[in-house]
């Protein structure tokens, strides 16, 4: 007999309990199951639960309810020593100690016959099925290694620079062993000639003075900046190599038939890339719903490339593609999921040839909201290839020869569509954040010639909502088939981080109140508020800040910043595994024929996958944003002294990092080098504030900075500021709990490599504050005014 309140309820303590008894499983409708609760006691029971979240007692993920700082039942852990007893202990990877406290430990359990993939040792990074430990000897969470994902680093990838002698040295790559170069001796080269990318092996190291290493690998020439992104692709093991068995696959699939499909080669769908796209995998078209019971409603068929028929369950093609997880885009070169036959040939909508696809048919109603859909595996002829910049161009008024004769058959209905389709999304308010995208254009010799912002057309939106649309009847018509998926997740931030973010929005007089359950409208009617402010940009980073990061999951927890109650990554097959594996399981659900997801792929295979795959995707992003930070400093190398203008885009302990204006380049002003006085990390201000004067320099403000340092090869630039801070407002220089915590803050540089790229060239919460151990007086401002006169 579970143990009741006498209104009938459970007791807190029974709830919490059952919660922690059962990690990451447990929702609403399972503690109300287990209680023997009925529908009319739902409702009071979501109140206990609330209570019990804003007490701490639970935490809230998705549709989830753990116990605070729960770890998920699939993780990714890094390896990092063992017990007492000799067993590995292993910690998450990712874990937010702002918000949740130290990571937890988790003793890894090793089985008398491990599988191929699955021996870890103290420094391996690995995928983890976790669960709550019932021994009381501080480990709270045992686990087993599903996959190891990246063994222990014992060689330092850097740049091989020849001496006069034939000796050499090595200048590492990573931000964290900028400066820290090696020497190598010339029976240790290996062969390596100067500009060499290289990976060495540690000889010997020292407190003082240079280490030593050995060349090991020699993994390319660097002598162009066309091979700049080498770096980030050995740095993060990307494979950039096919299997020959893949290869072979891929040389002998045979373009796809009509047999099994419908025939919907006389359908006009057209593609709409950036110009400069290689593979085209989706192509859209409207027309009017002849329908008398949908007047003014429309039809929108979106085809995506068959990538299912060509890349089958457990086949070499398979493998690498899920061993890479995602294409990876750099400015001078693409490491693609797939190889080029299947992405840029068979699998890319290219005008005029018939091509596979799995499409789906969707009506919307006048008031823009999707009223039916059902897929269909078809064969289909692109009736062109347009660029964004182009068809925009058509619809206003400047059709070229290849618009205009698609102007009032295809391309104003699609338009006419999305104004439909526009309602539904206003309606549904979508998180709305203003964050431009910059691009760097290269020369032919592969240097940067520009960045550009691109600009967002009606062209871009339309394309990114019909994507949705199609994406959420993916996951809806999964769900209907009982099917398992992958669905692309978004969890609701935090507790602490809307608390934090409430805070400093007070320091603008802004109020962000949350009453019951928190909604994207609630951040966009402070963004709205802003707008136009010279603060503008400010609020729109530490709202995107507020937020979580996006992930793939097995178990659907909804899709916070899109608004959307489930949603999966269906569109594109050819870039991303996710959408390879919600292909095959529509192809099983709707009995569509070859390429179907296995029948014995289960939930917990899948949650393996989607972790795998998070992972892989992190890796991208990080990789891709490394090289664009090493083209930029390459570029501006040469122009040391230069002054630029840019914004303060993170405040830390450390200093502040300013991005510039017209190349977004990020870089550290160290905070021993800001004026003449101690300065104060103010958190919830995001702000450094001058212990003497009040003066602030504040996340979002615009500042004029001299370039003093660039290290390309590490993809590091050291400013220097020019301009004055602003004057804190009277009374206004206490923190949230009313100290002043001064910090000393000056002190003599330790170089270059230990002071700015003691870790990654962005904002990190635990970047501490250097502090004059000698006692030497503070370093003064060198430069005068701002150009803005602040």
């Amino acid at each position: 007999m579970k143990p009741k309140h006498d209104h009938g309820f459970p007791a807190r303590d029974a709830i919490v309990a059952f919660i922690r008894a059962n990690p990451g499983k447990v929702g609403t409708r399972e503690i109300a199951r287990e209680f023997g609760l009925k529908n009319a006691d739902r409702a009071e029971l979501k109140k206990i639960l609330r209570e019990l979240a804003d007490d701490g007692t639970v935490a809230k993920r998705g549709r989830n309810i753990l116990q605070p700082a729960a770890l998920p039942p699939t993780v990714l852990a890094d390896i990092t020593g063992r017990d007492s007893d000799g067993e590995l202990i292993a910690t998450p990877a990712e874990w937010d100690t702002e918000d949740s406290g130290p990571a937890p430990k988790i003793r890894i359990e090793t089985p008398r016959r491990p599988k191929p993939g699955t021996a870890a040792g103290v420094g391996d990074r690995a995928l983890l099925r976790v669960d709550v430990s019932d021994e009381s000897d501080g480990t709270p969470y045992r686990g087993r290694v599903i996959k190891v994902i990246d063994h222990a680093r014992s060689r330092i990838l850097g740049i091989f620079r020849r001496n006069p002698d034939g000796s050499g040295r090595l200048i590492p790559v990573d931000k964290k062993q900028a400066g820290r170069e090696l020497n190598i001796a010339t029976s240790d080269t290996g062969g390596a000639e100067d500009g060499d990318l290289v990976s060495v092996d540690l000889v010997r190291s020292r407190g003082y003075g240079l280490g030593s290493g050995r060349v090991k690998d020699r993994l390319g020439s660097l002598s162009s900046e066309k091979a700049i992104s080498l770096i980030a692709i050995h740095a993060h093991d990307i494979p950039q190599v096919f299997s020959p068995a893949a290869i072979s696959e891929s040389e002998e699939a045979e373009p796809a038939t009509l047999q099994g499909r419908e025939d919907w080669r006389d359908v006009p769908l057209v593609t709409i890339d950036p110009p400069d796209a290689k593979d085209h995998d989706d192509a859209v078209h409207a027309e009017v719903d002849g329908d008398p019971n949908n007047k003014g409603g429309y039809i929108v068929h979106v085809a995506i490339a068959d990538v299912a028929f060509y890349v089958r369950p457990g086949s070499a093609l398979d493998r690498d593609a899920l061993l890479r997880g995602n294409s990876v885009y750099f400015p001078d070169r693409v490491v693609p999921m797939l190889p080029e036959r299947i992405s840029n040939n068979l699998c890319s909508l290219v005008p005029g040839e018939p091509r596979g696809a799995l499409a789906v048919r969707m009506v919307i109603g006048a008031d823009g909201r999707k009223r039916s859909h059902t897929f269909h595996r078809v064969l289909m002829r692109s009736a062109a290839k347009l660029s964004y910049a182009q068809a925009q161009a058509a619809i206003d008024g400047r059709p070229d020869d290849t618009t205009g004769p698609l102007l009032d058959p295809i391309l104003k209905p699609l338009w006419t569509a999305y104004e439909l389709v526009k309602l539904a999304r206003n309606e549904r308010d979508p998180l709305d954040l203003d964050l431009p995208e910059r691009k760097i254009l290269l020369k032919p010799d592969g240097t940067v010639d520009r960045v550009v912002v691109p600009q967002r057309l009606d062209a871009h939106r339309l394309i990114e909502e019909f994507m949705i649309l199609a994406n959420v009847a993916a996951a809806e018509m999964l769900e209907k088939k009982n099917l398992p998926l992958i669905y692309r997740v978004h969890d609701e931030p935090s507790q602490e981080k809307v608390h934090n973010l409430q805070e400093f929005l007070k320091t603008l007089d802004l109020p962000f109140t949350k009453s019951g359950a928190l909604r994207p409208a609630q951040f966009n009617r402070v963004l709205a508020q802003v707008s136009g402010e010279d603060y503008e940009p400010l609020v729109n980073e530490v709202v995107l800040r507020s937020q979580a990061q996006a992930e793939y999951s097995a178990e659907n927890y909804g899709h916070f910043g899109l608004n959307l109650r489930r949603y999966a990554h269906f569109t594109s097959p050819i870039r991303r595994y996710a959408d390879l594996i919600v292909h095959r399981a529509l192809i099983r659900a709707l009995g569509l024929g070859e390429g179907a997801l296995p029948p014995d792929e289960s939930v917990e295979t899948l949650a393996e996958i989607a972790a795998q795959i998070s992972v892989t995707e992190r890796r991208a992003m990080k990789a891709e944003r490394e090289t664009s930070d090493r083209l930029i400093a390459h570029f501006l190398a040469d122009r040391i002294g230069a002054s630029f203008q840019g914004r303060i885009s993170g405040v830390t302990r450390a200093g502040l990092f300013v991005k510039l204006d017209d190349t977004g380049a990020d870089g550290l002003i160290p905070i021993r080098t800001i004026g003449s006085e101690y300065f104060n990390y103010d958190e919830t201000r995001h702000a450094l504030i001058g212990s003497r004067s009040g003066v602030m320099y504040r996340l979002g403000d615009v500042v004029d900075v001299r370039l003093v340092e660039a290290a390309p090869v590490a993809g590091a630039l050291r400013f220097e500021l020019l301009s004055e801070g602003q004057a804190i407002p009277r009374g206004g220089r206490r923190g949230r709990d009313g100290a002043r915590s001064e910090r000393r803050v000056t002190g003599p540089a330790k170089g270059f490599a230990k002071e700015f790229t003691g870790g990654s060239a962005k904002p990190h919460p635990e970047k501490k504050a250097h502090s004059n151990k000698k006692g030497r007086k503070p370093a003064k401002q060198k430069s005068g005014k701002s150009k803005r006169g602040k």
